[in-house]
C-alpha cells in the first residue's frame, strides 16, 4: 500500500509485520513524506525492485519471510546501484545492542525504536533522504563524466562507452575491407565470492592487478576495457575466432599461474573466457559480438569455469594445431616454378592460395581489378581453417 503527497520531500518505503508499528509510523511522516508499507521482507525487497521512486527503508528486524537482516543484506549486495546505496534505518529495541551491531555490520545507517517521536524520526529521515539524493547525483555525474572520458581514471584503460565507439570503428573498416574483428570477454572465476570473502577493497587490487597484465600481453591495435567488476573484453581488429582463440588459451593459461599472496594466505586465480568474431558470427553490431562473447563465458562456467569457450565449444591447444595452417614460403614455391616443378607446386596450390588471400584481398579492395576473391576461398583447402588467422603475442 502507499500513498502519496505532492508537498512531499521523498518516499519512505515502511516495513514492519505489525499493522499497529506501520500506521503509528506513518502516522508521524504523512503530509511530509510519500510512503509506501508492506509487511514483510520479501515484499518490501519486491517492492524496491519495482519502484525506483523510493528514496529510504524503515524496517523492522523481526519478520516472517525474510527478515529485517535478510533484506538488508539483498539491498547492500544488489547489482543495481541506487539500490546498494539506499539507505535504510532499522527499527529497534531500545536496549538491543546486539541486534543494532549486527545491523551496523550489514550497512544499516541509523536506528530508530518504535516510540520515537514525530519531530527526531522526521529530522533522520529528512537527513539520509538528502544525503542519499546527493550521493545519487555525485554518481550519476561520475557516469557521465565517465561517459565522455577515454580513459577510466580507475582501471587506465579505456571506458566501455569508448570501447564500443572504436569497436564500431573497426567492425565498419572489416566490412569495408572483408576482414575480421574478434572480441574476447574475460572474466574472473567466482569475483562475488572473492569479493565477499576478502572484501571490495582487495578484490578491486586483483582486478586492476590482471587489466594490467593484459594491457601489456595485447598487441597494438587491440583495445581493452573492463566491463563491469572482474570482467574485460578484449577487441582485436584483423584477427579471425582461431587467432583470438589462441591469444585466449594462453592467457587462460598464464593466470592460472598467477599467485597472490594476502595477510599470509596464498591466493590462485583462474578466468573463464568467450570468444566471438565477425567472421563466423556475423558483422551486426559491436553489442551482438560482446553478447555472443558473455554468453559464451556463461557457457563455459557452467562446463566449471577456467576454460576458454568459441562457437566450437571449449577451446583446446589441439584445437588450435588443427586448425591453424602455417603459412607457405612464396619464394620457394617461385623457385621450384622456375625450376619446371610444375606437379609439385600444384599440389600446394590449396594452402598458397590461403597464404596469399589476404592480400590478395587487399589488392581487390583498393584497385578493384577484378580478382575473383570469393571463388579462390572455395580452393583454399578445409573449411575448418579461417581466413586470416593472426596469431598474437
Amino acid at each position: 500500500m502507499s500513498e502519496q503527497d505532492p508537498q512531499s520531500t521523498g518516499k519512505i518505503l515502511v516495513v514492519d509485520d505489525s499493522r499497529m508499528v506501520r500506521a503509528s509510523l506513518i502516522k508521524h511522516i504523512r503530509g511530509r513524506f510519500e510512503f509506501r508499507e508492506e509487511s514483510d521482507g520479501e515484499a518490501a525487497w519486491q517492492a524496491l525492485v519495482v519502484d525506483p521512486s523510493i528514496d529510504i527503508v524503515l524496517t523492522d528486524i523481526g519478520m516472517p519471510q525474510l527478515d529485517g537482516y535478510g533484506l538488508l543484506d539483498r539491498i547492500r549486495k544488489s547489482r543495481l546501484a541506487r539500490l546498494q546505496n539506499l539507505p535504510v534505518i532499522i527499527i529497534s529495541g531500545e536496549e538491543d545492542d546486539q541486534a543494532r551491531e549486527r545491523a551496523r555490520e550489514l550497512g544499516a545507517n541509523d536506528f530508530v525504536t518504535k516510540g520515537i517521536g514525530t519531530t527526531e524520526l522526521v529530522a533522520r529521515l529528512d537527513s539520509l533522504i538528502r544525503l542519499g539524493k546527493t550521493g545519487r547525483q555525485l554518481e550519476e555525474s561520475r557516469e557521465a563524466l565517465a561517459a565522455r572520458s577515454v580513459v577510466d581514471p580507475v582501471s587506465g584503460l579505456p571506458t566501455p562507452s569508448y570501447f564500443k565507439q572504436h569497436a564500431a570503428q573497426e567492425l565498419a573498416l572489416a566490412r569495408r575491407h572483408q576482414g575480421a574483428v574478434s572480441v574476447m570477454v574475460l572474466e574472473i572465476d567466482g569475483f562475488e565470492s572473492f569479493a565477499a570473502k576478502y572484501g571490495s577493497n582487495v578484490a578491486g587490487a586483483l582486478a586492476r592487478k590482471l587489466s594490467g597484465m593484459l594491457a601489456t600481453k595485447v598487441r597494438q591495435e587491440d583495445t581493452v576495457a573492463e566491463l563491469a567488476p572482474g570482467q574485460f573484453s578484449v577487441l582485436s581488429p584483423v584477427t579471425d575466432a582461431i587467432g583470438c582463440c589462441a591469444f585466449a588459451l594462453r592467457m587462460q593459461k598464464l593466470i592460472e599461474q598467477l599467485v597472490m599472496t594476502y595477510r599470509g594466505e596464498t591466493i590462485r586465480i583462474s578466468v573463464t573466457v568467450g570468444i566471438s568474431s565477425s567472421s563466423i558470427d556475423g558483422m551486426h553490431s559491436v553489442s551482438h559480438l560482446i553478447g555472443i562473447a558473455i554468453q559464451r563465458v556463461g557457457q563455459g562456467r557452467q562446463a566449471g569455469g577456467n576454460c576458454v569457450y568459441s562457437d566450437r565449444g571449449r577451446v583446446t591447444q589441439e584445437m588450435i594445431d588443427r586448425l591453424v595452417r602455417k603459412p607457405v614460403n612464396i619464394d620457394q614455391m617461385l623457385g621450384r616454378l622456375r625450376q619446371g616443378q610444375v606437379e609439385e607446386v600444384a599440389g600446394q596450390l590449396p594452402d598458397i592460395i590461403a597464404t596469399l588471400l589476404p592480400l590478395l584481398e587487399l589488392v581487390e579492395s583498393r584497385l578493384h581489378c577484378g580478382i575473383p576473391v570469393q571463388q579462390l576461398k572455395q580452393h583454399q583447402g578445409p573449411q575448418e581453417t579461417t581466413d586470416g588467422a593472426t596469431n598474437q603475442d
